[in-house]
């Protein structure tokens, strides 16, 4: 009984081994019968290698400023008489902004304007006496003394009139108020703001290792998204006018400014903005989608598609990089050089079983994974 089973046995691990071998034989029969010469082809998304003008760039974050912006704070202390702007207006360099009293003023001006025509006429007299040598000259040089003490006076006291009257100092848009008529104000008084929307500028940080490539000139590209718009982001380009020259310790950064040309009416002072800089630009550099990039123990390479007998296979080329933007990379091969239009595969290539002169079967880089254009 027990030979019984242990031939059944043998002859059923013997059937398997069949079936296995036949069944291998049967797929590599299969497989090989639609290859030429039998030999098995990676299938492969290439798309062309380009000339393109490359820019690099930084994004950092910065914050919009007025073109000029100030706080009205008054020159001489007193008492507010009348306010003659109304909150939010538009104003021209040079409006009456505030009166302040000036009636003590008026009334001591009126002492100094006496004592000024009294010393302007015994300058007058003395000068008649001196010709002819009745007074001495002591006497006519005191009269010119007193004289020239009551012009000063005179024209201190018309200037401290004058501050009286605060005026804008630049057009702009006034702010909200803070005092009203009858408020008593010190020069330490702020009565509102004042800001010239003309033009906008944007204050950001630039780290120090990107400093050398950022001088007045430098093209930046600023935009923000407001809270309840459903339109593309505010843009706004402009031209960095200055540079710090020292390094924040804390941050490694140096502050930079630019002017926006044309900006939105939308964009104000004080919002946060992202400022895309033009670092650098690399004018028609040949380039490959980011994922044609293959980097191992060889170093960095990438998969073109050569020909052999007729049959495309994968070639091997030695490549450095350069500028990397937007899912593309700038590459210069180590030796030779590459055709603009020659085929790479373009994605994929750290997961495929590729040696140098594996077969390929290329296919299109799907429209969803192309880059640049």
């Amino acid at each position: 009984m027990s030979n019984f089973i242990a031939m059944n046995r043998f002859t059923l691990l013997a059937a398997a081994v069949i079936v296995i071998v036949s069944s291998g034989c049967a797929k590599k029969d299969a497989g090989a019968a639609g290859r030429p010469g039998g030999v098995q082809k990676q299938v492969v998304e290439v798309t062309n290698i380009e000339r393109r003008d490359m820019l690099e760039t930084l994004t950092v974050v910065g914050s919009l400023e007025a073109n000029e912006s100030v706080q009205i704070r008054p020159e001489v202390p007193g008492l507010v008489r009348a306010i003659h702007f109304e909150e939010g207006q538009r104003v021209k360099a040079g409006d009456l902004l505030v009166k302040i009293d000036d009636s003590e003023l008026l009334a001591q001006l009126a002492q100094v304007e006496a004592r000024f025509r009294l010393a302007e006429l015994n300058v007058a007299r003395s000068e008649n006496l001196s010709e002819t040598r009745t007074i001495p000259q002591s006497e006519y040089d005191r009269a010119r003394s007193e004289f020239a003490a009551a012009q000063a006076e005179r024209a201190l006291l018309r200037l401290r009139l004058e501050k009286t009257e605060i005026r804008a100092p630049f057009a702009g848009i006034i702010g909200a108020r803070t005092i009203s008529a009858g408020d008593v104000v010190t020069t330490s008084t702020v009565i509102t703001n004042l800001d010239d929307l003309s033009r906008l500028k944007i204050s950001f940080p630039v780290p120090e290792r990107f400093l050398a490539k950022v001088h007045n000139g430098t093209i930046v590209k600023a935009s923000t998204r407001q809270a309840g718009r459903t339109d593309a982001n505010l843009i706004a380009t402009g031209e960095v006018y200055f540079v710090s020259a020292t390094i924040d310790r804390t941050t490694r950064s140096s502050e930079v400014k630019a002017v926006l040309s044309a900006p939105s009416p939308a964009l104000r002072p004080g919002m946060f903005a992202n400022v895309e800089i033009l670092l650098d630009t690399r004018d028609q550099v040949l380039t490959v989608p980011e994922g044609a990039i293959l980097t191992d123990s060889r170093g960095t390479q990438i998969i073109t598609v050569g020909a052999k007998d007729g049959v495309p296979i994968a070639v091997y080329v030695p490549v450095t990089t350069g500028l990397r933007t937007r899912g593309l990379v700038e590459i210069q091969p180590k030796s030779g050089a590459i055709a603009p239009g020659t085929q790479v595969v373009a994605s994929g290539v750290g997961a495929l079983i590729l040696f140098p002169g594996s077969p390929l079967d290329p296919k299109p880089l799907r429209a969803q994974f192309a880059v640049g254009g």
